[in-house]
């Protein structure tokens, strides 16, 4: 049997708890410094509070740890990573391999996105290195997937199911740092896929209107966690480590639930790998969230049909579809509302203008389908309007809350001129005792309902009464000493669950998979450890990363690799006949004048893939 673990996103504790709340396995933070979100940083305070939260029900906690690291950064990383294990983090999502060479403590190392798995050969190596997870690119298909998994069996893998879309694979991409001296490899990403763009051919004729040509449509995997589960993949994990707390809490839940019922259809196979039954307070709908409308990506394969992939029109959130506009007047527009939309006074309302841009409203009063918003408004008849602020929903979320419980069986007797409590907790397996001194005397009524209601009451633990065998008779047994009984018994089982929280060492790391003989900057060796664990094992040359060595402005530079292709995406593959007029590599200039360099795009088709190719500066 294989453990599922659902793998949520946290900016801070708060959203942590949430998201623990809402049914994550384990949740991934950002610590005080080294994570690739430079934005996401917790202090180890805070940590060790989210670890004592999270462990009460066998959840786990990672802390990302994955950037390169400096030379001069060496010692206080090392120091970092034992403060780390002090406060009880589970394992350190790592992208510098430099850290299986220090001196640290045996704290879990799972092997980051950034660390470009794209071969069962690069897999081999990382867990060779002592990596207990493997986090594989987004860009794998399920056979991908299985492959590695048929490699290593042992080794958990841990795949990205659901959130925004990195456009290169992860650690490969340059795009910030060379157009703007910001490293994504060190948590900086400038989001320059983002930004709207120009299409040119090799003769500089325009293709298409201006649009955002690299900004993917985020990733919606939900109905493929069975495919997924069956290829191999542990852990379930969610983008998101700047989405608000709601965000968390929505897609914690949706996925928690559909995790939960694939357990139940198949409990020979799988189980979840935490612990605590989910009450959750609200209803849970992810089109009612951010999102830049969804795709699977690559799951089936790189043959996607045009138009699936990417999110052109806008890098934002339109929102869930509610009808189109049927007339206006001023501030009262008209429109024939979708089947199931419901709206309120205060729905955030966008549209694309004439100029395909997006823009919106709010409402300020809702009457039927006639809508009103705070000032006049131009648009058109026919033009699709979208909800991107669903303030009923957001209301739901402020005013609710989750509640993750353990059930545990209890027996009462008398032993030995003592009253024992007896609590087992199946979900933990865990098994306390607790006694108290207890002088007989008979009762002269059933007390069989009152002692069930006393032990009971465990008011605000995490734990539910499921059972209750009561062998204590017609005895007397006064309510407070039943409750003295059952706080200690409480506060044992604690203690219990505490001691006995199970961890996952760092594996051994061993040295018998060998490595390239030589390495580029894409390979990301920023330090003389790094350095050192590819020369031990083999390489012999070595460019160092692009981070620390000058960049140069007269040369080209490839910024990223990705197997999104701009060709297939506007219908224009080399292999259909719409394609092939458009021969030789295309451009793209940036709109907004806020990048000094244009892009080449080469493209690969035998291996279906795209290189972006940064070009000198003008």
């Amino acid at each position: 049997m294989r453990t599922l673990e659902l793998l949520s996103p946290a900016l801070n504790v708060d959203t942590a708890i949430i998201a623990i709340n809402a049914g994550a396995d384990a949740v991934y933070i950002g610590g005080p410094s080294h994570g690739a979100r430079a934005a996401a940083g917790n202090s180890i305070k805070d940590i060790k509070q989210l670890c004592e939260y999270a462990h009460r029900y066998r959840a786990r906690v990672y802390v990302t740890l994955n950037t390169l690291i400096y030379e001069n950064e060496l010692t206080h990383v090392q120091h970092l990573v034992h403060d780390l294990y002090h406060a009880g983090v589970d394992a350190l999502i790592i992208q510098d391999l430099a850290l299986t060479l220090m001196d640290i403590p045996p704290i879990a190392l799972h092997a980051s996105t950034q660390c470009d798995i794209r071969t069962v050969e690069k897999a081999r190596l990382l867990a060779d290195a002592g990596m207990s997870q493997l986090v594989l690119p987004r860009e794998f298909t399920l056979q991908q997937i299985k492959e590695i998994h048929t490699a290593l069996p042992e080794t958990p893998l841990e795949v990205f199911v659901h959130g925004a879309l990195c456009v290169s694979y992860s650690g490969d991409c340059r795009a910030s740092l060379v157009c703007g001296g910001r490293s994504a490899n060190r948590g900086e990403c400038a989001q320059i896929c983002r930004l709207p763009y120009r299409l040119t051919d090799r003769d500089g004729r325009q293709i298409g209107r201006d649009r955002h040509f690299l900004s993917m449509r985020d990733l919606n995997r939900l109905d493929r966690l069975k495919d997924l589960a069956r290829a191999g993949v542990s852990s379930f994990k969610i983008e998101g480590r700047l989405k608000d707390p709601g965000y968390v809490r929505t897609v914690t839940a949706v996925y928690s639930r559909t995790l939960d019922a694939i357990c139940r259809q198949h409990p020979d196979e799988f189980r979840r790998s935490s612990a605590g039954r989910v009450t959750h307070g609200f209803q849970p709908d992810l089109k009612r969230v951010f999102n830049r409308s969804f795709t699977t990506y690559m799951l089936d394969g790189n043959r996607q049909q045009p138009h699936s992939l990417a999110s052109m029109d806008t890098p934002k959130s339109t929102g869930q579809p509610i009808g189109r506009v049927s007339s206006i007047k001023g501030r009262l527009i008209i429109v024939n509302i979708n089947p199931g939309i419901t709206l309120t006074n205060g729905d955030g309302i966008t549209y694309f203008d004439n100029t395909g841009v997006l823009t919106g409203f709010r409402l300020n009063r809702v009457d039927g389908n006639k809508l009103f918003s705070t000032e006049p408004i131009d648009i058109k008849p026919g033009t699709t309007l979208y909800r991107n602020y669903d303030k009923a929903y957001d209301d739901s979320l402020s005013t609710s809350s989750d509640t993750r419980l353990l059930p545990l069986n209890m027996t009462l007797r008398i032993a030995g001129g003592r009253l024992v409590l007896d609590i087992t907790d199946t979900e933990r397996q865990l098994a306390v005792t607790d006694s108290i001194d207890y002088d007989y005397q008979e009762a002269r009524s059933d007390q069989h309902a009152t002692r069930l209601s006393t032990l009971s009451r465990l008011g605000n633990t995490i734990y539910r009464l499921n059972t209750l065998n009561d062998l204590t008779d017609n005895a007397f047994i006064p309510a407070a000493r039943l409750t003295d009984l059952r706080r200690h018994a409480i506060e044992t089982l604690d203690l219990t669950a505490a001691a006995t929280h199970p961890l996952d060492l760092r594996h051994p790391t061993h040295n018998n998979i060998p490595t390239p003989e030589t390495l580029t900057f894409h390979d990301n060796v920023s330090n003389s450890l790094s350095r050192q664990f590819y020369t031990s094992r083999g390489t012999r040359q070595i460019t160092p990363a692009l981070e620390v060595q000058p960049i140069p402005d007269n040369r080209e530079i490839q910024i990223m690799s990705t197997r999104y292709c701009l060709r297939r995406e506007i219908g224009a593959c080399l292999l259909t006949p719409e394609g092939r007029h458009l021969h030789g590599p295309l451009f793209l200039t940036d709109t907004q004048g806020r990048l000094d360099r244009r892009f080449r795009l080469d493209f690969d088709c035998p291996h279906c893939t795209m290189h972006v190719i940064a070009l000198p500066k003008q």
